[in-house]
C-alpha cells in the first residue's frame, strides 16, 4: 500500500514550536511521508527568515508559499490571504497530500484551509474551539474548524465548543496542547548557558515581554504599548527580554517602539525577532514574570510555574491557570499586576500551579490517529445537532 502523505503547514515561529514534535513523529514513522509547507513570517526577512530554523532542525521543506505583502494594514492582510490561497492551491496540487495539518487561527492558516477544503483534502486542525475575543483570529479559528474533518483540542471545554459548532464527537479529541511536548522532550539551557547563548545577563528580577496587536481593538497599538513601556520603567532594577510582535496589523509599530526602548539601555533590555524554541523556553524557566498578551503566558508559563501578567483583551476567553494575573492596558494597572506577580505570597503559591492544557504528550496521540484513521468519505460531514436538555 502507498504510504500516507501528511502535509503540515506552518507560518510562524510560535506555530512551528507547537508542531515541532508532531513533525518529528511523522518524519520518524516509516509508514508515513512528511510534507512541510512554510509560509507567512517564515519567509520574511523582517521576521528573521525562520524557515532556515526548520531546515536546520532536519526537516525538508516541500513547498514555500509566499504571501506576505509589504503592508500590514487591514487591506494588506486581506490581499495577503488572497495571494496565499493561490499559492496553497498550487502547492497542494503538486504535493497531493492525503491529509493537511493546520494549527490555530492565523490568516495564513485561513488561506491554507480554504485551498485544502476546495481541493477536497481532509484537514486535521489543532487548537480549535478556543476563544480569543480581542482578535479577528477568533472568527478564523471557528471557520477553520468548519472546514476541517478532524479536531485535536487542548482542553475539554474546547472539545465541547467544537461539538457545539456541529462537529461529530467521534472526530473531536482532547489531547492537550502539542506545545507542552517541548517542555518534556527538549533539553533546555541552565542559567549560565542561557546567558551565553543569548548574550544577555539576567537580573533580579527579569521580565519576558511579548506584546502583539489586539486586532479587533479600536485603540491603535501605540498607546497601550507606550503604557506598557512606561510601566516597565517603574521597575528600573529589572532586566527585560523582548520577543517581537507577529505579522499582524500594525505590528511594525510595536517592533519599532521596542527597538527604540532597547537602544536607550542595551545592558538592561534586549529584543529578539525569533528566539527559537530552546532559547525561548529556557528563558521562560529563568525569568521571574511573563508580561504581555501572548498565548505562551497562558499555556507554557503555568507549566513551568511562572507568573504571567496578561494585558488587555487579546486572550480574553481562554482558560487560565491561577498563575495568570489579568489587567487592563492602563499603566497603573500593569504596574500593580507586576507588583502582585513579584510578591512573596504569589510566588509561593506558584509552587502549586498546573497548566490547564494537558500533560505534554499530544504529538504521539495526534500522529497515531492521523496514521490509522480511515479516510473514506471523511469529507461528507453531517452537522451534529446537540439535543436540547429539558
Amino acid at each position: 500500500m502507498a504510504k500516507r502523505k501528511i502535509c503540515v503547514v506552518t507560518g510562524s515561529r510560535a506555530e512551528y514550536g507547537i508542531l515541532y514534535w508532531l513533525l518529528k513523529e511523522i518524519q520518524e514513522d516509516s509508514d508515513l511521508i512528511l510534507q512541510v509547507v512554510v509560509t507567512g513570517m517564515h519567509l520574511s526577512v523582517e521576521h528573521g527568515l525562520t524557515y532556515r530554523v526548520i531546515e536546520d532542525d532536519g526537516f525538508a521543506i516541500s513547498a514555500k508559499v509566499e504571501m506576505l505583502l509589504a503592508s500590514d494594514t487591514p487591506v494588506g492582510i486581506a490581499k495577503s490571504v488572497g495571494v496565499g490561497i493561490m499559492g496553497f492551491a498550487d502547492a497542494f496540487a503538486a504535493l497531493k497530500p492525503d491529509i493537511v495539518v493546520l494549527n490555530g487561527d492565523r490568516f495564513d492558516i485561513f488561506a491554507a484551509a480554504q485551498a485544502a477544503m476546495i481541493a477536497r483534502i481532509p484537514i486535521a486542525h489543532t487548537h480549535g474551539g478556543e476563544a480569543t475575543e480581542g482578535r479577528r483570529d477568533e472568527a478564523i479559528r471557528h471557520s477553520v474548524t468548519k472546514m476541517s474533518s478532524f479536531h485535536f483540542v487542548a482542553a475539554e471545554p474546547y472539545r465541547r465548543r467544537v461539538i457545539q459548532l456541529g462537529e461529530s464527537p467521534e472526530r473531536v479529541f482532547n489531547v492537550g496542547t502539542p506545545g507542552l511536548d517541548n517542555l518534556k522532550r527538549l533539553k533546555l539551557l541552565d542559567r549560565r548557558d542561557f546567558e551565553k547563548a543569548s548574550d544577555f545577563k539576567l537580573g533580579t528580577p527579569t521580565f519576558l515581554v511579548t506584546y502583539h496587536p489586539v486586532t479587533l481593538s479600536k485603540t491603535p497599538p501605540r498607546e497601550p504599548m507606550e503604557n506598557l513601556l512606561r510601566a516597565l520603567n517603574r521597575f528600573p532594577e529589572a532586566k527585560i527580554i523582548f520577543t517581537k510582535a507577529n505579522a499582524d496589523t500594525e505590528g511594525r509599530i510595536i517592533n519599532e517602539m521596542i527597538d527604540q526602548y532597547v537602544h536607550q539601555d542595551p545592558m538592561r533590555a534586549k529584543a529578539f525577532i525569533s528566539m527559537g524554541q530552546v532559547l525561548y523556553l529556557s528563558a521562560l524557566t529563568h525569568v521571574d514574570v511573563v508580561i504581555g498578551n501572548s498565548s505562551s503566558g497562558l499555556t507554557e508559563a503555568p507549566a513551568v510555574r511562572k507568573a504571567t501578567v496578561n494585558i488587555g483583551d487579546r486572550q480574553r476567553g481562554r482558560l487560565r491557570a491561577s498563575s495568570v494575573i489579568d489587567c487592563t492596558e492602563d499603566e497603573s494597572a500593569i504596574v500593580s499586576a507586576i507588583r502582585k506577580a513579584l510578591s512573596p505570597g504569589f510566588r509561593e503559591a506558584l509552587k502549586n500551579v498546573s497548566s490547564p492544557y494537558g500533560e505534554g504528550n499530544a504529538s504521539v496521540k495526534i500522529k497515531k490517529y492521523l496514521k490509522e484513521v480511515n479516510l473514506d468519505d471523511v469529507l461528507m460531514k453531517r452537522f451534529y445537532d446537540i439535543k436540547e436538555v429539558s
